[in-house]
């Protein structure tokens, strides 16, 4: 059985999250996601709109989703591990960035593949705040 996961806050759940939800899942039989925890968020210097019990049950909800997880740390290689997941599927907006490459080689060591999807240009959760807000962003 192959394993992916994936972690995200989740917040405003979108069509953006859908799609990378959908494509992961049809890349592996069983897909875990990390869904971030109230205080690793506001850790980030952030603070969630929707409540993490609330988006915990939205992504356990979607059909392509087969099991949820709390994600309270930023270490998603030892999720990885602690999961046997044979895949860690994440935006392309990280891709090339040094970090990412250095997260590759790391994950390889361990047999497991990073795998980007394209990010859904235009929509973002921060996006949606800010026209919920009355922001205006024109750099879409």
């Amino acid at each position: 059985m192959v394993i992916g996961y994936t972690a995200g806050v989740y917040d405003l759940f979108h069509i953006g999250h859908l799609n990378l939800l959908k494509n992961a899942k049809g890349m592996c039989d069983k897909l875990i996601v990390g869904v971030t925890t109230d205080e690793l968020v506001s850790y980030k210097g952030k603070k969630a709109t929707i409540p993490f019990e609330d988006r915990l049950e939205i992504v356990r909800s979607i059909k392509y989703v087969d099991a949820v997880v709390p994600q309270s740390d930023m270490d998603k290689l030892a999720m990885c591990k602690k999961l046997d997941a044979s895949y860690l599927f994440v935006g392309d907006d990280w891709y090339g960035t040094e970090k990412w490459k250095a997260y590759e080689e790391e994950f390889a060591k361990e047999g497991i593949k990073i795998i980007y999807f394209p990010y859904t240009k235009g929509i973002s959760s921060t996006i949606i705040s800010k026209m919920l807000n009355g922001e205006n962003d024109n750099s879409r």
